[in-house]
C-alpha cells in the first residue's frame, strides 16, 4: 500500500462528506447526528471491540508517552507564546491557541488513519494513547483557563470528571481496558452487532467531519489559523519524530503511531473549548479546517518517512 493509496481514500471520504454539505444533498442536521452517532456509538463500539480483541496485547514503555506529551508540551509553548503576542488575544486565547496547536483529531481522522497505516501492531499502542490523551488533554486545557478564575479547585476538578463520565468515547476506553484487564470478550450475537457498528465508525467519521467543515469561516482569522496549523501538521510531529526516533527507545510501530497520532489536523475539541469560553472561536475553527486540508499532504510526507507509504 503506496500513501497515495492510503490517504486518497481517507481524505477522499472528507471531500465526498464536505461536496455533499455544501450542495445541501445532506443538511447541516444531518451531518450533526452522525456525528452524534459517530461520538456515541460507532467508535466507542470499534474501541471495546479492539480492546477485547483476542491476542490485542503490548507494553507501553515511558519513551512513548515522553516523546508524544514531549512534543505536545513544545507544540502548546509555542502557540501560546505566539498567542500572547498577539495583539487582540487575551491570556484565555493564548492558552486555546497552544491547545489547538497541539490536540489532534484522533476520532475523525486519527483511528482510521493509524489502523489502516499500521494494522494490528499500531493498535495497542494507538487506544492506549488515546485513552490517556482525551483526560490529560481537555484537564489540562480547562486548569490553565480557569487558572485565574474565582471557582475553587475542587470545583474545577469535579467538573472535568463529570465531563469525562459523560463521554462516549472515554466510557469506552473504560469499558474495553476493563474487560481486557479480566480477560473478557465479546461472543456470539453481542459480538456481531459491536463489529457492525465499528465496522461503521471510519466512514462515517470522514463523512461527518467534512460535513462539519461548511459551517466554519476562514477568511477573517486565515493568518492566525495558518500560524496554529502550520504548528499542528508540521511543529507537533516533528518534535515527536525527533523524540521517538531519536531520544527515546521503542517498537517501530509505537514510535509510527505517535508520529502520525501528533500529525493529524486540529482536534474537534479545540472548537468546542473556544465555543465553552467564548473565545477565539474564529480562529480555531478557521485553524479546524486549514490544518485538515493541509494534513493532506503533510500526512503523505509522513507515512513515506515512516516507511508506511
Amino acid at each position: 500500500m503506496t500513501a497515495l493509496t492510503l490517504i486518497i481514500p481517507i481524505f477522499g471520504l472528507v471531500l465526498i462528506g464536505w461536496l455533499a454539505s455544501l450542495t445541501k444533498i445532506i443538511s447541516e442536521r444531518v451531518g450533526d447526528g452522525l456525528s452524534e452517532y459517530v461520538f456515541a456509538l460507532a467508535v466507542p463500539a470499534l474501541i471495546v471491540s479492539t480492546l477485547t480483541r483476542p491476542g490485542l496485547s503490548g507494553e507501553i514503555a515511558w519513551g512513548y508517552w515522553a516523546s508524544y506529551f514531549g512534543g505536545v508540551a513544545i507544540a502548546w509553548a509555542a502557540g501560546s507564546l505566539i498567542g500572547r503576542r498577539t495583539e487582540g488575544v487575551d491570556r484565555r486565547g493564548a492558552v486555546l491557541h497552544g491547545f489547538a496547536a497541539s490536540q489532534s483529531n484522533t476520532v475523525f481522522v486519527g483511528v482510521p488513519m493509524i489502523l489502516q497505516a499500521y494494522g494490528e501492531a499500531g493498535a495497542f499502542p494507538l487506544f492506549m494513547l488515546l485513552a490517556v490523551h482525551l483526560p490529560l488533554m481537555m484537564g489540562a486545557a480547562t486548569f490553565l483557563i480557569e487558572s485565574e478564575g474565582s471557582r475553587p479547585l475542587h470545583h474545577r476538578l469535579t467538573t472535568l470528571c463529570l465531563v469525562l463520565a459523560k463521554n462516549p468515547i472515554f466510557l469506552a476506553l473504560v469499558v474495553g481496558m476493563a474487560m481486557k484487564a479480566a480477560g473478557l470478550s465479546f461472543t456470539g450475537i453481542p459480538k456481531a452487532l459491536i463489529e457492525a457498528l465499528g465496522g461503521t465508525a471510519s466512514t462515517c467519521a470522514l463523512i461527518a467531519l467534512g460535513a462539519g467543515l461548511t459551517r466554519y469561516k476562514v477568511l477573517h482569522d486565515l493568518p492566525g489559523a495558518s500560524i496554529v496549523a502550520a504548528l499542528k501538521v508540521g511543529l507537533h510531529p516533528l518534535a515527536v519524530y525527533l523524540l521517538a526516533f531519536h531520544v527515546f527507545t521503542m517498537p517501530p510501530a509505537y514510535a509510527g503511531v505517535a508520529v502520525l497520532f501528533a500529525a493529524m489536523p486540529v482536534g474537534i475539541n479545540a472548537y468546542l473549548l473556544s465555543m465553552r469560553y467564548k473565545s477565539e472561536q474564529g480562529l480555531v475553527a478557521a485553524a479546524v479546517l486549514v490544518s485538515t486540508l493541509a494534513a493532506t499532504a503533510t500526512t503523505i510526507g509522513w507515512l513515506m518517512l515512516l516507511g508506511r507509504g
